[in-house]
C-alpha cells in the first residue's frame, strides 16, 4: 500500500518540530539548573535556606502561556503541558515532597498532581490533620487538602485545622469531580448489598443511587479511595461497591459499572495548597482570613460594610461556631487581592478595628486550571 507523499512530508515536518521542542525543553532545564546553582551560592553567603518553589512565578508563567495561545490546542491543554515541563525543571533544582489526603487514588491525589505536576514526590496521609502536622514538622514541603465542594459545601475538618495551625495558604485549584460506581470484576449491579464511599461522595450521587441501587446500604468511610480499597479486598459474594473516581479504580484493580454518576454535571471541588512561606503578589491573587466579631448589635454589618466601601470583591463567606462561647461565631472569608496591596492593607486595618480576632491565612494566586 503506497503512502501519500504529502503525508510523508507532514510526518517529516512533525519529526523536525519534535526535535526542536526537545532541544528547547532541555535548554529550559539547563536554565533551571543554573537557577539552583545561584540559589545554593546565595545560601552559602547569606546562611538562609533558598526558596525553590515560587507559586506566584509559576502562576504568572501559566497565565502568559494561556493568554498568548492561538490554538488549535485549547489554552487549558497548553497550560497543562507547560505545567509538566515546569514540574520536571523544578525537580532538577530540588524535588518537592507533597502530602495529600490519602490513600492512593483519592481526588486529592489527582489534585496534587494537577497542581505540582508528576515530577514531585507525593505522599498519601490518613487525615487532613496529618497533612497539616507533617508540613508543619518539615516532613513535607507542601500539602494539598480539600476545602469545599460546589454541591456539598465546606470541608469542616480543613477549616478547623487552620484555627491552630501556623501554616498559610500558598495556592488553590479547582477540579471537576466525576464519580463512578466500581466493583470487583464479575460483580453485577443487581447483586449489590452495600455501597461505600466518603459521606460527601455518597451525597453527591444521592439521586443516582436512589434510582439504580435503592436497596443497597450506604456505608460512609474515611475517603472514596479507602472505599475502593475495601472493595478490592472483599470477596465477590459480599456484594460490595464503591463510589470513587476512575483513578481509584485503576489503583485498586476494580471494574467500573457506571461512570459520571454524580447528580450535578458541574460538580466541582476546590483544593488548597498549604505551606510555611508566604507568597508574593502575582497580580491575580486571592486572600483568605478568619474573623470573629464581638457579640453586639450591628457587628456583622460593621464586618461586611468595609468590603463595599473599599471596593473589595468578597468571593466566599462561611460561618462556623466559635469555641469561645455559645452562639459565638467565626467567619472564614475569601476576597480578591493580596495583603501587600495598598487598598487591601487599608481595608484590613478597618476590619481589624471592628474584630475580636483576625487571622490572615494567606494571599495566593487564584486558580488557573
Amino acid at each position: 500500500m503506497s503512502i501519500d507523499p504529502e503525508l510523508i512530508r507532514i510526518r517529516d515536518e512533525i519529526d523536525e518540530i519534535d526535535q526542536q521542542i526537545q532541544t528547547l525543553i532541555n535548554a529550559r532545564a539547563s536554565c533551571a539548573m543554573r537557577v539552583a546553582e545561584v540559589k545554593q551560592a546565595e545560601m552559602v553567603s547569606t546562611k538562609e535556606v533558598p526558596i525553590f518553589y515560587r507559586p506566584e512565578r509559576e502562576a504568572q508563567i501559566l497565565a502568559r502561556v494561556m493568554e498568548r495561545n492561538k490554538g488549535p490546542l485549547p489554552k487549558e491543554e497548553i497550560a497543562r503541558i507547560f505545567r509538566e515541563i515546569m514540574s520536571g525543571c523544578l525537580a532538577l533544582e530540588r524535588p518537592l515532597a507533597v502530602g495529600y489526603l490519602g490513600p492512593l487514588g483519592t481526588f486529592t491525589e489527582v489534585a496534587a498532581l494537577k497542581h505540582f505536576g508528576h515530577a514531585v514526590d507525593t505522599r498519601p496521609l490518613t487525615t487532613i490533620s496529618d497533612v497539616f502536622r507533617d508540613v508543619d514538622a518539615g516532613n513535607l514541603d507542601y500539602g494539598v487538602v480539600p476545602i469545599e465542594n460546589s454541591t456539598e459545601g465546606m470541608v469542616t475538618h480543613t477549616l478547623e485545622c487552620f484555627l491552630d495551625s501556623p501554616l498559610c495558604i500558598c495556592g488553590e485549584l479547582e477540579m471537576r469531580i466525576h464519580q463512578a460506581l466500581m466493583v470487583k470484576p464479575g460483580v453485577t449491579i443487581d447483586s449489590l448489598k452495600t455501597v461505600c464511599s466518603h459521606q460527601q461522595s455518597l451525597a453527591q450521587c444521592r439521586l443516582w443511587l436512589d434510582a439504580n441501587v435503592p436497596s443497597a446500604v450506604r456505608q460512609s468511610v474515611s475517603s472514596n479511595a479507602e472505599a475502593a480499597r475495601i472493595v478490592s479486598e472483599s470477596i465477590s459474594s459480599d456484594g460490595l461497591a464503591a463510589v470513587a473516581g476512575e483513578r481509584a479504580a485503576e489503583a485498586y484493580g476494580l471494574e467500573t459499572i457506571s461512570s459520571s454518576i454524580e447528580d450535578r454535571p458541574d460538580n466541582t471541588t476546590r483544593f488548597l495548597v498549604i505551606g510555611k512561606q508566604s507568597t508574593q503578589p502575582s497580580g491575580m491573587d486571592k486572600t483568605s482570613l478568619i474573623v470573629s466579631v464581638k457579640n453586639e448589635p450591628g457587628a456583622l454589618y460593621r464586618l461586611l460594610e468595609p468590603f463595599e466601601r473599599h471596593g473589595i470583591d468578597m468571593t466566599r463567606l462561611e460561618s462556623r461556631p466559635s469555641h469561645s462561647g455559645i452562639w459565638s461565631y467565626r467567619f472564614f472569608i475569601d476576597f480578591k487581592g493580596h495583603v501587600e496591596d495598598t487598598t487591601v492593607q487599608v481595608f484590613l486595618d478597618d476590619i481589624r478595628a471592628h474584630s475580636a480576632e483576625l487571622k490572615i491565612l494567606g494571599s495566593y494566586p487564584r486558580a488557573l486550571l
